[in-house]
Order: C-alpha cells, then structure tokens, then sequence
C-alpha cells in the first residue's frame, strides 16, 4: 500500500482555521455541558453495561480502553463522583498507569438500542478501599481496585454516529467469520500462526476457556 502524501498547503493548524470551516454551535450544544450528573444522567450510566475511557501518559501518549459489565456496575457514588470496577485483563495496566501520571480523563457510555451516547469528563484516581471493592465483588471476586472518577463534564451526544452506522440495526451485522481469530491476527502480525488448522482451533479454544476462567 503506498502512503498518501498530503499537501501542506491544506494543513489546518490552529482554531481560527478550524472554526472557520464551520457554522457557529447551536446555544443548545455548549449549554448542555454540566458540571455534575443530573437525574437522567445517573438514570443513564446505571442503565450502561459499556462504555470507553480515554487516557493520556505523562507525555500525551493517548490510549482508549473499553469497559463492560452488568449494567451498573460502575457506581454513582454522589452527583460529582463515579467508581468503576478494574475487571482482570492483560495487565498492560495501560489506562490505571496513565490514570496515575495524568488523572485527565474522557468516558463514553453507551446502552444497546440507545442511539444517544453520554459523555462524562474529569479526574481519576485510583483506591483498594475494601468496603468499596466488596460492594463491586461478582461471583465472590473482588477487583484489585476502583477508578474514582470527579467529574468536571458531562453531556449527552446526539445519535447521528450510531444513525450512520446503524450500530444496532441486525441486518447490518456482520459476520465475524469473515475475519480471522483475535489469537491468529495477533500472531500473523507478530511471531506468525501456526499452519496446521487443528493447532490453530486449539488455540483459539484455549482462549475461550480462558475467558469463561478469567471474567472476574
């Protein structure tokens, strides 16, 4: 595949640039942003089973990590504050090192069948509080610990994205067959996959076990 050169000459580097490209904001659109979790907001995050955060590194490396569980699971603590449950994972610890070098954060919480999304933004933490994590304990599994998030922002988004792309929509589905495995991507771009096709399924049955060992 050979790179697309772009033209400098059409690089937009500063705001002014950019908001010239555009009709102003609706009054709607800025007034919207809270500052805390109204009634329909909290409504809306323990309805979530899903949502992404966005973190940055020390040095604006930006990292997004997706988030699910049961719908509510990530717990309104008070109209300023969330705690989300760290569920295992690859330990990368990608999003909780980059909590601890820059609390900066940005969620996203979706609900299936909802086009509209919520976004919340704030300052995280992370806390081992026992009486918190027993709260979140599923299947007599506690997390390692919580992310506390304070939020600074939150507004609902509208659903032109999901309208698109019509996310929900069946008949849009499709069929994950036509891809291969998440173990032979990985290794077809790392150390190479095994070509023997019953040693490939293995693997791939090995990773569903691990799943159903490994949720909580």
């Amino acid at each position: 595949m050979t790179a697309l050169q772009l033209n400098p000459d059409f690089a937009i580097a500063d705001e002014q640039s950019l908001r010239a490209l555009f009709e102003p904001t609706h009054a709607l659109a800025i007034v919207k942003c809270q500052n805390s979790l109204g009634e329909h907001a909290q409504e809306f995050i323990r309805r979530s089973p899903f949502f992404c955060i966005g973190t940055q590194s020390s040095e604006g490396r930006a990292d997004v990590s997706p988030r699910g569980d049961p719908p509510g699971f990530v717990k309104v603590l008070d109209e300023r504050t969330l705690a989300i449950p760290d569920r295992p994972g690859n330990n990368r610890l990608d999003t909780l090192s980059n909590i601890v070098a820059n609390p900066n954060v940005g969620l996203l919480f979706l609900i299936p069948g909802f086009d509209d999304t919520l976004r919340v933004n704030g300052r995280a933490s992370l806390t081992n509080d026992p009486q918190l994590l027993t709260s979140m304990s599923v299947a007599d599994r506690l997390p390692k610990l919580a992310i506390i998030v304070t939020v600074n922002e939150v507004f609902m988004h509208c659903a032109k994205a999901f309208r698109r792309s019509r996310l929900w929509s069946p008949d849009h589905f499709q069929d994950r067959k036509e891809m291969p495995s998440l173990i032979k991507i990985i290794l077809d771009e790392t150390t190479g996959a095994p070509k023997d096709g019953d040693e490939m399924r293995k693997m791939d049955e090995e990773l569903e076990q691990a799943y159903r060992k490994t949720l909580y």
